[in-house]
């Protein structure tokens, strides 16, 4: 008797998982469904090279081998990890899109140190990029001295004509939707990188109490990086796994609706793959080895994207 419970448990567990896998790749294999899509709209998806352990030129190939239109680095402190970076660029023909933020405590200083490299950035003139990603103020300065970044942000993206936005981070000052929300309605032309996995995790829900914030969010958000978060972190273990299925369908629920606008008002979209590596990425306990291949996952992201996405 125990013999056949056992079988008809494993049989029955098996028949779920290849059901809800099924229903994945079904989903996966589905453009979404867009009218008025107008001329000018483009998708592009970018690498990053967190976690990854080699040289700036052997990721350019790897990420221009998978597919990748550009890649998301963070910005290189030295003039020498600069020219390596500027040079991959041109050797494989990727587009770029740059991320920076201070970590001075003080406001004064953080602010200070955040314009003289945000200056930088903004004003060199190798390669333009598609956009600068900030890891903006922090989430224990006040609001009044946040909003002195947005201040200077918005001057800087009108005096270079750069797209400049602001990350939906955690420890910083869009860490929650909430919050946000009021950056927003002072801010109505304020342009947000969306990385809702973050606000996920801080509000320990898929955000259905949240979606006034959310939906106003969606409206300027010009940038999207593509993680799947949850309840309780920030990433899933993996987004190929059946039992993530909801949790990933809410997520291209949200992504649809930036799209959407994308499409209708002939934009670019982009897209950053930003599953990270340990420890982001869970690990088995003891060895600190993670239990999924980080790479792999953002290459099913990226190919994911652009099956629902292509123009």
């Amino acid at each position: 008797m125990k013999h056949n419970r056992r079988n008809f448990l494993k049989l029955t567990g098996t028949a779920t998982t290849a059901a809800l896998l099924s229903s994945l790749n079904s989903f996966a294999d589905t453009a979404m469904p867009v009218t008025n899509i107008q001329n000018g709209y483009q998708l592009k998806i970018l690498a990053t090279n967190w976690g990854y352990d080699g040289s700036m030129d052997s990721f350019c190939a790897k990420a221009k081998k998978e597919g990748y239109d550009g890649i998301e680095n963070w910005w290189p402190d030295e003039k020498k990890e600069q020219d390596e970076m500027f040079t991959a660029l041109k050797k494989y023909g990727l587009e770029v899109g740059f991320l920076y933020g201070a970590w001075q405590s003080d406001p004064a200083e953080h602010l200070e140190q955040f314009k003289k490299i945000m200056d930088t950035i903004a004003k060199q003139n190798i390669q333009v990029p598609l956009y600068i990603n900030l890891h903006s103020g922090r989430d224990y300065f006040s609001f009044e001295d946040n909003c002195k970044f947005i201040d200077y942000t918005n001057t800087l993206a009108k005096e270079t004509g750069m797209l400049i936005c602001h990350e939906t981070h955690r420890g910083r000052m869009m860490y929650a939707a909430h919050v946000t929300k009021a950056f927003i309605q002072k801010y109505p032309q304020l342009k947000l990188t969306l990385d809702i996995s973050h606000w996920c995790n801080v509000h320990e829900s898929l955000l259905d109490d949240q979606v006034s914030s959310v939906d106003l969010a969606l409206e300027r958000t010009e940038h999207i990086h593509a993680r799947i978060g949850y309840a309780e972190g920030p990433q899933v273990n993996d987004p190929r796994a059946p039992e993530w299925e909801g949790t990933v369908k809410q997520h291209f629920a949200w992504w649809d609706k930036v799209v959407e606008r994308k499409k209708r008002n002939g934009e670019r979209m982009t897209f950053l793959t930003e599953f990270g590596p340990p420890l982001y990425m869970p690990t088995l306990p003891h060895t600190l080895q993670a239990v999924s291949d980080q790479w792999a996952i953002n290459v099913h992201m990226l190919q994911l994207l652009r099956k629902r996405y292509g123009a």
